[in-house]
């Protein structure tokens, strides 16, 4: 994603309201809807549609069998004459013009237009096609592909109170897709398209990789509303990917559209709507909660955002999930080319998985599809509906830092398998690599630098100096990891230009974040590993250099530990403990080993009282006092690292 693809964006909520029940109620141009945008007063505008002449004109948008869809021009003209009457709508409204002027004049940035409207008849109107009228951005042009001003539309449903969103939580996705009654669905090429979007997670093997792939990506093929219910029920799934045929069914009289699944007793077709697939999809315990429910729901399915009929309660399938507490549904209300359908499963989840915000995504989807298919509108047939709490788009932000860990902690993993790291071994000495594991090591660790540098210059996300020194810092301990590879690949000159690049990062993150008493204990860590071969006189010159700001860090980690709790105390006691071992270096002439192996201990046994069920901060202690003993040794501190050891129970 680029730069400004993650950058800040603006929201301009659009809500159109009408008196009387949501259903029930036929389009017509003597209807009087309030329009309330922005800070401005109500305006009154009407839908220039009859009810009748609206579906009349809907029904010319799909793609007849007999056609090439390239040069059917009635429908090519139909979708250019109700987006401009849909731009007209849309003029009708001066607050709108106005917000999205203002928003125009800050480059770079995405406008976020926020649907909102209860009213089913208004659900039928494809504004998702509209054309900008004359004042907007990009006039005479759809108004959701113009680059001028980028925006991006997505509906909501008005509700009493907010509905939670957890952007945050590891992915996992469900791929279900059923194909009943001879009929095709494109599946392999979905499958692929997944596959690719999850990759730099997975974990680099170089057999059984299949197990890892299952861990962030279950299928689930000929699926049954079942077989669905069953999965979610027992599986925590953040993203489910639904890809069949959509079907008309009847309905109290109406038709209406579901999704075409397979049958639990015979080989027919179960049509599904809404309502039910969202049973399935949200799974509740004994007491009626909602044990889990997915983030995202996207369906690769005809129709699944058509409502259809208006004359009783319930809407289309994307408006019944999202009803149903789904924050984010992306969905067709028209049909969907099958080529359109796998090049939106691939612009979506790659985008979402490397952590960019949806309505980037959204706008970037409809773009690709104009682009890359067409002879068709199907970049007018994506319909989105989203809830957009107030902390989104600090969420966004976090899941992508997450996964940019994440991403960096994968290849990590085959660095250390690659040098041994992870072996049993009784010294430093790594596993002796050939051409081809040294070609793989030297490109996962640039790749990981790359990573990270793109990482750091995401100025947008950076809110805090504490956010900078973390990617500082964060960037420093990967140079370490990778200054360890080297050294374990015997390959010194790579691994001292590690080890001096993870110096120079500790030390800017420093500057940045001075009382950060994490970020000062590795910067004096990597000062005294890179000079722990040297002779006692430069150890006594790095006591009198250093002294003062080790004394320093001592008494920021006693402010820490009296104030916190919790796994920030925890770790309060661990960067205590490593900084008793750096008194061997930094304390002078005047300490006293012995009290250093003391104060070690104690710290390190109240780290262990301080954690109920988190094992990884002791984890992460352990590593660390393990590469004082083992990829560090040096006897200026090693019966000290292994009395951290001892304490933390390693039995290394």
């Amino acid at each position: 994603m680029t730069e400004n693809h993650t950058s800040e964006i603006r929201n301009v909520k659009l809500e159109l309201l009408r008196s009387g029940p949501a259903h029930n109620q036929l389009l017509s141009p003597l209807t009087n809807y309030i329009a309330l945008c922005g800070s401005d007063g109500p305006v009154t505008l009407q839908m220039p549609f009859e009810h009748r002449q609206l579906l009349m004109r809907l029904r010319r948008l799909r793609y007849p069998l007999d056609k090439d869809p390239a040069t059917d021009d009635q429908r090519q003209s139909e979708v250019r004459d109700i987006g401009e009457a849909i731009g007209r709508v849309f003029g009708q409204v001066p607050a709108l013009l106005s917000e999205l002027g203002n928003a125009g004049a800050e480059n770079g940035k995405l406008v976020h237009l926020r649907l909102a409207m209860s009213a089913f008849e208004l659900g039928l109107v494809p504004f998702e096609a509209a054309v900008a009228p004359d004042g907007f951005p990009g006039s005479g042009s759809p108004l959701f592909l113009q680059m001028r001003t980028p925006i991006s539309i997505t509906r909501e449903i008005r509700r009493g109170r907010p509905l939670p969103v957890n952007w945050i939580r590891p992915p996992r996705i469900l791929f279900a897709f059923a194909a009943p009654a001879g009929l095709y669905v494109p599946a392999q090429t979905h499958l692929q398209a997944l596959r690719e979007a999850i990759e730099p997670w997975v974990k680099i093997k170089d057999e059984n990789r299949i197990e890892e792939v299952k861990k962030l990506l279950t299928v689930l093929p000929n699926a049954t509303l079942e077989q669905i219910r069953a999965l979610c029920a027992s599986t925590e799934f953040t993203h489910v990917h639904i890809l069949a045929h959509g079907a008309p069914f009847k309905y109290s009289g109406d038709e209406r559209y579901g999704v075409a699944l397979c049958s639990e007793t015979s080989d027919s077709v179960d049509i599904v709507d809404g309502e039910r697939l969202a049973i399935a999809l949200t799974s509740r315990d004994s007491a009626g909660n909602t044990r889990f429910r997915p983030t995202l729901v996207t369906l690769a399915t005809c129709d699944s955002g058509n409502i259809e009929s208006v004359l009783t309660p319930g809407g289309s399938i994307a408006h019944e999930l999202n009803a149903a507490g789904i924050p984010w549904v992306i969905a067709s209300q028209f049909p969907l080319w099958m080529k359109a359908s796998a090049i939106a499963a691939k612009v979506l989840y790659s985008g979402l998985l490397n952590g960019a915000d949806p309505r980037w995504v959204l706008y970037e989807l409809r773009q690709r599809l104009r682009t890359d298919s067409p002879e068709t509108h199907d970049w007018a047939s994506i319909v989105a509906y989203s809830t957009v709490p107030w902390n989104f788009e600090r969420q966004v932000n976090l899941f992508r830092d997450k996964q940019t860990q994440r991403k960096i902690e994968v290849k990590f993993d085959r660095i250390d398998e690659l040098v041994g790291a992870n072996e049993d071994r009784s010294d430093s000495v790594g596993k002796v690599l050939n051409d081809a594991q040294n070609k793989e090591l030297a490109a996962l660790c640039e790749s990981v630098r790359e990573d990270l540098k793109n990482w750091r210059e995401e100025s947008h996300a950076i809110t805090s100096t504490k956010d900078k020194a973390q990617r500082l810092g964060l960037s420093a301990a990967s140079e370490k990891r990778i200054g360890i590879a080297y050294t374990l690949a015997e390959e010194q000159p790579m691994a001292q230009k590690a080890y001096e690049a993870c110096r120079d990062f500790y030390r800017d993150a420093w500057e940045i974040d001075p009382c950060n008493h994490w970020v000062i204990t590795q910067y004096l860590s990597i000062i005294a590993i890179l000079n722990r071969d040297d002779d006692g006189p430069v150890l006594k010159e790095l006591a009198h250099k250093y002294g003062i700001l080790w004394n320093a860090a001592r008494q920021i980690v006693e402010w820490q530990i009296r104030k916190s709790s919790g796994d920030e105390r925890a770790y309060a006691f661990s960067t205590h403990a490593e900084l008793s071992l750096l008194g061997s270096v930094y304390g002078g002439q005047t300490i006293d080993p012995e009290s250093l192996e003391a104060d070690i201990t104690y710290y390190c046994k109240e780290m262990l009282n301080e954690l109920c069920s988190d094992a990884f901060p002791i984890i992460a202690t352990q590593r660390q006092f393990r590469r004082y003993l083992k990829d560090w040794n040096t006897p200026v501190w090693a019966s000290l690292a292994q009395a951290a050891l001892d304490a933390l129970g390693d039995n290394y």
